[in-house]
């Protein structure tokens, strides 16, 4: 059935329920999984002016801790699971990167939280966009 999972996280409740359900599923079917954190350049949605470059820079290096701890989570939870896996923090935009890796992929698994309304189309959804867009299949889970 599934050898590759790709399993795309941004550490949130909904990310790990997406986690804990697609391990299950991995352990079943004996795949390995890949957690993906795309740590998203904050130049290409924030208008940054010479002076606020500084803090530019240590914002990313705080997001980058984020994602390397939202990683290691992952990566305990599939250790817990015996399920082989590798972890892989990229730069770039996330539904872009995330289709990358897909190519290498049979399944992806996503964790959504269910923001409809206004909040829907402020925020946007990577997890929607993933969804139109892929060529792979992709289980959703909703936090809620």
């Amino acid at each position: 059935m599934y050898k590759k999972i790709l399993m795309p996280t941004d550490g949130s409740a909904a990310s790990q329920k997406a986690i804990g359900e697609g391990l299950e599923l991995a352990r079943l079917s004996g795949a390995q999984v890949t957690f993906l954190y795309v740590l998203e350049n904050i130049s290409y949605s924030l208008w940054i002016s010479p002076e606020s470059l500084p803090y530019g820079l240590e914002l990313m290096e705080d997001l980058k801790r984020v994602g390397q701890e939202a990683l290691k989570k992952a990566a305990e939870l599939a250790q817990a699971a015996g399920v082989p896996y590798e972890t892989k923090l990229v730069e770039g935009r996330p539904v872009e990167s995330i289709l990358a890796e897909a190519k290498h992929h049979d399944l992806i698994v996503m964790g959504t939280h269910g923001r409809s309304g206004l909040d829907r189309f402020m925020l946007g959804s990577v997890t929607e966009a993933v969804l139109h867009r892929s060529e792979k299949p992709v289980l959703v889970l909703r936090s809620r």
